[in-house]
């Protein structure tokens, strides 16, 4: 309703002006005529101004957690670990032990302390202990990235965890931790995978829409302590060589004040499941094994899954963000294929130039099998997937944070500038598609300490299929 009395009164004051305008063309000399006319203009671009600036999203600044030294899990004690694992037989040591050498998951990538004992001893303490470790961290580090002095200042705080949600919330450690509002607007998301983080992001965008002049915090994280599969089911092994210690968060805002400070605004946020097709809703699960042992099983389809969703999700995404060009290129191919028989055998689809519309490229590091389909789908560079892929070599699969891991490269490295768009592709369980295009607004300076900080000079590096150890 004020929306709507504001454009009334707006359509007003244009009406009005306009007639004073009309009625004095004449009366008035040319400076008065042109003076006018310049007003007018100047009224219309304000208010212009005014009912757009109500739908924006700031991303003022957001961090990455980086684990501490001593947590480093190498190759080599991973390796070691599996042949200490006394539930396994012969046959999936070897397995689990070939799956850690091909996972291009580096020896600077972390675990949480309970996962170094050659016993692993997870308990609920631990999985508490992990979470409250890296969220505190962050938190305090973004506020004072961004200044925020009175942690009562957050009016919207969103939290995403898929694996671990204990009660208290976890929403509710950050609220009791800092002192926050009793009034904010506290939201706590589960079981929605790596691709939660983005669900986040769509969520703050609704509320801030609802709650104007507001400051969104969201923590993306996941906890591995009591969630590692200590089974011999093949299909469950395989997230233990990949899912590593990490989270991010991030600060965003709808006030307008706040544009002269952020760094990104929300462009596009586009989200598909495929949940309503079975194979798809079971690529990703977690249930119990043979010996009732619970793990997260990986389908061999989650590949072909996960392009399924990609292509569903940039039917959607593309018509928003590729010049008319490429949108009517692709459309003649499209109506080809459907007209012509030799065509259709053509197993070689149109891929729109994606170049045209985006600059940078954030996909979730999942798993190289996972970047190498999104980059042979999408016809990228190396280096478009350059971030992906030494964020999974350096941090591993940090799930629904990896996106921010891979943008805190981009602008680590110096390449990110005013005017730029970029991209962040995240998939999940369900299994979930998201899309995020953000736009750099303001000069990014890439010596602010980081998560890369400390040695981005070193990267990008040459990352073998299979590991020595």
């Amino acid at each position: 309703m004020k929306l709507y009395s504001l454009v009334r009164s707006s359509a007003s004051l244009v009406a009005l002006y306009g007639s004073l305008f009309s009625e004095t063309l004449f009366s008035f000399p040319k400076l008065h005529i042109l003076t006018s006319a310049i007003f007018i203009l100047i009224l219309t671009k304000l208010l212009y101004n005014l009912l757009w600036r109500t739908n924006q999203v700031y991303l003022i600044d957001f961090a990455c957690y980086q684990p501490p030294s001593y947590l480093r899990a190498s190759v080599a004690s991973n390796v070691e670990h599996i042949a200490q694992n006394k539930n396994m037989d012969d046959k999936s040591r070897e397995f689990a032990s070939k799956v850690f050498l091909r996972s291009c998951v580096g020896s600077s990538s972390c675990f949480p302390s309970v996962l170094h004992y050659i016993v692993p001893e997870p308990t609920l303490q631990a999985s508490r202990e992990e979470v409250e470790d890296i969220l505190f961290t962050l938190v305090e580090d973004l506020f004072r990235k961004t200044n925020i002095m009175n942690p009562k200042d957050i009016d919207i705080l969103i939290v995403n965890c898929s694996l671990f949600c204990p009660t208290p919330s976890i929403s509710s450690m950050i609220i009791n931790k800092f002192k926050l509002r009793s009034n904010i607007s506290s939201y706590n998301l589960s079981g929605m995978g790596c691709s939660a983080g983005l669900v986040s992001v769509s969520l703050a965008e609704d509320l801030l829409k609802v709650h104007k002049n507001s400051l969104a915090l969201m923590l993306s994280v996941e906890s591995i302590s009591n969630n590692s599969y200590l089974g011999k089911n093949r299909s469950m092994l395989l997230t233990n060589s990949l899912f590593r210690m990490g989270g991010a968060a991030i600060l965003l805002s709808n006030r307008h004040q706040d544009r002269k400070f952020a760094k990104y605004s929300l462009q596009h946020i586009i989200r598909t499941t495929m949940a309503y097709d079975d194979q798809s809703y079971q690529s990703v699960f977690q249930e119990p094994d043979e010996d009732g042992l619970i793990g997260v099983s990986l389908a061999r389809e989650i590949t072909s899954v996960a392009g399924k969703a990609l292509t569903t999700n940039i039917t959607r995404l593309g018509p928003l963000v590729l010049p008319y060009s490429e949108q009517l290129k692709f459309g003649l191919a499209y109506i080809w294929r459907k007209i012509c028989p030799p065509a259709k055998r053509n197993k070689n689809i149109y891929v729109p130039n994606l170049k045209k519309a985006f600059k940078h490229f954030c996909i979730h590091a999942g798993g190289r099998a996972v970047i190498d389909v999104v980059q042979k789908s999408l016809c990228l560079t190396k280096e478009d997937s350059e971030a992906s892929r030494m964020t999974l070599f350096r941090y591993g699969n940090t799930s629904s944070s990896s996106v921010w891991y891979e943008l805190c490269y981009i602008e680590a490295k110096g390449r990110m500038k005013t005017g730029d768009s970029v991209w962040q592709i995240a998939f999940g369980s369900g299994f979930k598609c998201n899309s995020a295009v953000w736009k750099c607004i303001s000069e990014i300076n890439p010596t602010v300490r980081s998560a890369w900080s400390d040695r981005i000079h070193k990267y990008p590096v040459e990352v073998p299929e299979v590991f020595d150890c």
